[in-house]
C-alpha cells in the first residue's frame, strides 16, 4: 500500500515497535505522534489570541474555539491516515501531485507559516522568561536561539524521549491552569452559553479567524503525516486498520486535551479580564500584572511557567514539521540544528525589530498577527491533503467516504470562506485609510493577492482533471536500479587515519581485510596544534615528534605481519590535511574510525568524517569500536 519514496524523518522513521504487543502495552505504543501535534494547538499564539478574545468579547468566542477543535479533529485524524495508509507525509504526497513550481510556492507559504509560528513561540518564551525572571525583552528573544542544543539532544536521543519531553511540558500547562481555574472561579452558566453561535463581524472576526490559525496550524497536518510513520506497523490491510483506529484514539485524547488549554486561557481572560471591566487586554504581560492584581502571586507565577513551557515545546515540534516540509516538497536536506537555526533567525528579526521601533507593547499585536498568517496558509495544505485521501486509486479501501468527505471539505470552505471574508476586509480597510495606501496596494498588494489565489484554485483542480497521473518524480537519491553483476573491487592504496584512540586497532584491521597482504597502506595522523596550524610541516614541537614515534611504532607492527605500510603527517585542519594527502598519494580507499562525539561536540567541533567525504572521490568506510562485553 505504501507509495516508492524516501521515508519521511527517516532517522526515527519505523524506530517505535508496536508489533506483537496486546492491549494496554499496544495502546501504549501507538500514544504520542498526537501530543507532539497538540502543542501546535497551545502555544503562545494561542495565548495570544484566546487572552484578546476572552477579554474583549467574554466568553462569545468560546464557539469558535470548539468548531476549530472539531475541525483540528478532522482535519489531523486524516493526516494520520495519509501517513499510515501511503507511507507518505503530506509534503511528499503534494510533490508527486504537483509540478516542481507549484511545490517551491507551495514549500514557501508552507516556510512562511512555519516562521510565523515561529515567531510566536519566540515572542511568548521572552515574555515568560521576563515575567519570571524581569529579563529584557530583547535579551529573552535573543536567548530563545539557544534551543537548537536541546532540540538535538532529543532527536539524538530517540522518537520516544523527545515524546516524554513534549507530554511532561503539556502536563505542567495543564496543572498550572487547572490550579488557575480554581482561583479565578469562572461563571459556568455564562461558560456553557459561550458554545451558542454568534455572529461575527469586525474584530470580532479578525480574532475568530486568528483563533483559527492559532488552533489549526497547517504545519501540524504536515507533521501528523510523518510522526505516525515512526511506529512499525504490519503492512497488511488488519494492520493497517489497526493504526488507524489507536492513532484516532491519540487523536482524540491529545488535542482534546488542548481544547482543555485553550478553553481555559479564554475563559481565564473572560472571567478575569472582561467581567472586571477589562476589554483590551491584547498582551501576555498585561494578562500577567492584571491576575497578579486582582488574585495575588501564585496565578501569574503558573501563568508565567506555562507560558515557558509552552513555548519551548512548540518550538521542537515546528523544526520537525519545517524539516519534513523542506525535504518533501523540495527535495533539500540540510543538518536540523542548521535548518532550526535559520527559522528562528527568521523570526527574530520581526520580533527585534517590533521591540526597537514599536517598543514591547507591539509584541501582543505581533503575535496575533501571525496566528492570522497561519490561518491565511491553512488552505494550502488542507485543500491537497482531501484530494490525497479520497483517491480510491491510492488509498484502496482507506479512502474516505462520502459522509467524511462532505465534513471535510465544509471545513475547507469555512477555512478559505472566512480567509477571503478577513482579506477582503482588511484591503477595504487600507484603502479607505488614504489614496497612497490605496495605490500601495493596486501596485504591491493586489498583485499578491491574485497570484495566492490563483494558486489555491490550482491546487484545488490539478487532481481532479489530473487524477491518476502520479509517478514519482524527483526522489531525492534517485529509483533502484537492476543489479546484473557484481565484479570483486581489489584497492592498490588504503589510507587509515590515525587518532592515537582505541579506535585505532579496528581502523587497521578493517583496512587490511578491504586490501590484504597485496595493498599499500598509508597510516595518516593529523597534528592540530597552534603551531601546526601557523607553520605546517615546519613545525617540530613536542606534541609532533610524539606523533610522528607513535605513528611509526603502528608502522613497524604492520610490517612485522608481512603489510606494506608508511606514516604520513598532517598539519592544521584534519579534513583538509587528511583530504590533501589522499589526493597527492593517489589513496583509492579511505578507512576513518569515528571519534564517537555526542551531540553537544559534534555541534561545536563538527564531523571530520563527514567533511573529509565531500572533499575526496574515493570510498569512506567509518569504524565505529564496538562496545566493551
Amino acid at each position: 500500500m505504501t507509495d516508492q519514496h524516501n521515508e519521511s524523518l527517516g532517522s526515527v522513521h519505523s524506530s517505535v515497535i508496536t508489533e506483537n504487543k496486546t492491549g494496554w502495552r499496544k495502546f501504549m505504543a501507538f500514544i504520542g505522534p498526537a501530543y507532539l501535534v497538540s502543542v501546535g494547538y497551545m502555544d503562545p499564539g494561542n495565548w495570544a489570541t484566546d487572552i484578546a478574545g476572552g477579554s474583549a468579547f467574554g466568553y462569545k468566542l468560546i464557539c469558535v474555539l470548539f468548531a476549530s477543535n472539531l475541525i483540528a479533529l478532522l482535519l489531523q485524524s486524516l493526516s494520520a491516515r495519509l501517513g499510515i495508509v501511503r507511507g507518505l507525509d503530506l509534503a511528499q504526497a503534494s510533490k508527486y501531485s504537483y509540478n516542481r513550481f507549484v511545490n517551491f510556492c507551495l514549500y514557501i507559504l508552507a516556510q512562511i507559516a512555519i516562521v510565523a509560528c515561529d515567531l510566536a513561540e519566540i515572542i511568548g518564551m521572552a515574555i515568560g522568561l521576563n515575567l519570571l525572571f524581569h529579563l529584557p525583552l530583547i535579551w529573552g528573544v535573543s536567548l530563545t536561539i539557544t534551543d537548537t542544543v536541546l532540540m538535538l539532544f532529543l532527536m539524538n536521543k530517540g522518537m520516544r524521549k523527545l515524546e516524554a519531553f513534549i507530554v511532561s511540558m503539556i502536563f505542567i500547562i495543564g496543572l498550572s491552569f487547572l490550579v488557575e481555574m480554581f482561583i479565578v472561579k469562572p461563571d459556568f452558566a455564562e461558560v456553557a452559553k459561550g458554545f451558542i453561535p454568534t455572529s461575527l463581524t469586525g474584530s470580532s472576526l479578525y480574532l475568530a479567524i486568528g483563533i483559527i490559525g492559532a488552533t489549526v496550524m497547517p504545519h501540524n497536518l504536515y507533521l501528523h503525516s510523518s510522526l505516525v510513520q515512526t511506529r512499525k506497523i504490519t503492512r497488511t490491510d488488519a494492520g493497517i486498520k489497526s493504526a488507524i483506529k489507536f492513532n484516532i484514539w491519540d487523536t482524540l485524547i491529545a488535542l482534546n486535551v488542548a481544547f482543555v488549554v485553550n478553553a481555559a486561557i479564554l475563559i481565564l481572560a473572560a472571567s478575569a479580564f472582561f467581567t472586571n471591566g477589562y476589554f483590551q487586554v491584547a498582551e501576555i504581560q498585561d494578562a500577567y500584572k492584571l491576575l497578579e492584581h486582582i488574585f495575588g502571586s501564585l496565578a501569574p507565577v503558573l501563568f508565567a511557567i506555562a507560558l515557558i513551557a509552552s513555548g519551548q515545546s512548540s518550538t521542537i515540534t515546528g523544526t520537525l514539521a519545517g524539516q519534513i516540509i523542506m525535504e518533501g516538497h523540495i527535495n533539500l536536506r540540510i543538518e536540523p540544528w542548521l535548518r532550526r537555526l535559520l527559522t528562528r533567525v527568521l523570526a527574530i528579526v520581526p520580533a527585534v525589530f517590533t521591540i526597537l521601533y514599536f517598543g514591547e507593547t507591539g509584541l501582543g499585536n505581533l503575535i496575533i498577527l501571525s496566528q492570522v498568517v497561519l490561518s491565511l496558509q491553512l488552505g494550502f495544505a488542507v485543500i491537497p491533503l482531501i484530494h490525497f485521501v479520497s483517491d480510491r486509486k491510492k488509498m484502496g479501501n482507506f479512502a474516505i467516504g462520502p459522509v467524511v468527505k462532505i465534513l471535510a471539505w465544509g471545513c475547507a470552505i469555512i477555512i478559505v470562506g472566512l480567509n477571503a471574508q478577513l482579506v477582503y476586509q482588511q484591503l477595504g480597510d487600507w484603502e479607505k485609510a488614504s489614496p497612497t495606501a490605496a495605490l500601495w496596494i493596486y501596485i504591491a498588494v493586489f498583485p499578491v493577492v491574485i497570484g495566492i489565489a490563483l494558486l489555491l484554485i490550482y491546487v484545488f483542480f490539478r487532481p481532479i482533471f489530473f487524477k491518476h497521473k502520479y509517478q514519482p518524480k524527483y526522489v531525492p537519491h534517485g529509483l533502484a536500479t537492476v543489479i546484473d553483476e557484481l565484479d570483486v573491487i581489489k584497492y592498490h592504496h588504503i589510507a587509515v587515519t590515525i587518532d592515537f584512540s582505541q579506535n585505532d586497532t579496528e581502523s587497521i584491521r578493517h583496512a587490511i581485510m578491504q586490501g590484504g597482504k597485496h595493498a599499500d597502506y598509508t597510516l595518516i595522523h593529523v597534528v592540530e596544534t597552534a603551531g601546526a596550524r601557523y607553520y605546517g610541516d615546519e613545525v617540530m614541537d613536542q606534541e609532533t615528534q610524539s606523533d610522528l614515534d607513535n605513528l611509526d611504532k603502528y608502522v613497524d607492527a604492520l610490517k612485522k605481519l608481512g603489510y606494506k605500510a608508511s606514516p604520513k603527517i598532517g598539519y592544521g585542519a584534519p579534513a583538509a590535511s587528511i583530504a590533501k594527502i589522499v589526493n597527492n598519494e593517489h589513496i583509492d580507499f579511505i578507512v576513518m574510525g569515528s571519534h564517537g562525539h555526542k551531540v553537544i561536540k559534534d555541534l561545536i567541533f563538527g564531523t571530520t568524517v563527514n567533511r573529509v567525504r565531500h572533499m575526496v572521490n574515493v570510498p569512506v568506510l567509518v569504524v565505529k569500536r564496538p562496545p566493551a562485553p
